[in-house]
């Protein structure tokens, strides 16, 4: 899923290789605490959140559900 203000602002190829990496495990810019409670979340089944900047600068997240059911691309403002 994608919210609208996602889907006006950020460069389509950006949001589809950031989706890749985050489901790669690579957290992008998350703090270092912030990217060890993402590989805790993977073992024991929490919700994922990875930061990520477009070609432009636009700061978004990809956030994934604890039960992996949804995840979804926001601009930092929308978090």
């Amino acid at each position: 899923m994608i919210t609208p203000g996602a889907l006006d602002r950020l460069h389509p190829a950006d949001v589809y290789t950031c989706m890749l990496r985050h489901a790669r495990g690579d957290w992008g810019d998350c703090c270092p605490e912030d990217a060890a409670e993402n590989e805790l979340s993977l073992r024991e089944g929490f919700r994922l959140v990875s930061i990520y900047r477009d070609r432009n600068g636009e700061k978004f997240y990809i956030i994934t559900e604890a039960d992996r059911s949804l995840t979804t691309t926001l601009l930092a403002e929308e978090y």
